[in-house]
């Protein structure tokens, strides 16, 4: 049985507007697109649309619509939109 951590205890949750605190790049999860172009720049906002866990880092991943692209993304990769604009 694989115990993953609580679903509650993730800092972003499903729909919640989000910001990437990084640049992004294309880290070959996108086969499609050619590896390492910058796909959203630091401050392109997006929306969660999915919570989910890396189950051997134990970490939670958070698949981010950008509108131009959908992204994994984990926590340190991201700030909820309503902090930066304040």
């Amino acid at each position: 049985m694989i115990d993953l951590p609580d679903p509650d205890a993730a800092r972003f949750q499903w729909g919640q507007e989000v910001v990437a605190t990084v640049d992004l790049y294309n880290d070959g999860s996108l086969p499609d697109v050619p590896p390492d172009p910058l796909l959203i720049a630091a401050g392109g906002p997006g929306q969660v649309v999915q919570v989910g866990y890396h189950t051997e880092a134990r970490v939670p991943v958070y698949q981010v619509d950008f509108g131009l692209v959908v992204l994994g993304c984990l926590e340190d990769e991201l700030a909820r939109a309503a902090e930066v604009a304040a």
